[in-house]
């Protein structure tokens, strides 16, 4: 269903790209947008390991959510922040790229849960997280991206 990596020579193992979605703290999430047009975005994400899920949230209205009511396919990357080449001008980057199903998460106690730990990557105390949440939750949705496929490589530029 889902093609292999062309250039499988740079290919990393699922375990090196779990640590990149554990540890970047952004990515572009790709949807199928108005007019069929592609809608990236970049995103704050929580990758939660046991569930093989990426959580975001969001405004309950808007381009993102139409886009994902009316296809719920997403492709999501991530990248690291690279090391440059001594003496060359080349940037070599990591990357993930994960195809899945996202959907709004319905259960509310669920999202508040998935936010309050999304919030925890981002945030330095929790009264400033509790602080956002009473200000903010009522008002923003959580996503919820199911991973059906992940691929990551070492792009060598030259």
């Amino acid at each position: 269903m889902f093609r292999e990596m062309r250039r499988n020579k740079q290919q990393i193992t699922e375990n090196e790209c779990k640590s990149i979605l554990k540890n970047e703290w952004r990515g572009v999430l790709s949807l199928l947008g108005d007019n069929d047009y592609p809608y990236g975005v970049p995103m704050n994400f929580l990758y939660d390991e046991e569930e093989h899920k990426i959580y975001f949230h969001g405004a309950k209205a808007g381009h993102k959510i139409d886009a994902i009511k009316s296809h719920n396919k997403a492709c999501f990357t991530v990248y690291d922040k690279g090391v440059k080449s001594e003496n060359h001008w080349s940037l070599n980057i990591t990357s993930v790229i994960v195809f899945g199903k996202i959907s709004i998460v319905q259960d509310r106690r669920k999202a508040e849960e998935k936010v309050r730990k999304l919030a925890q990557k981002y945030f330095p105390d929790l009264a400033e997280i509790e602080g956002e949440m009473n200000a903010h939750f009522a008002r923003a949705e959580c996503l919820e991206l199911t991973i059906e496929h992940m691929t990551g490589k070492i792009v060598n530029e030259s």
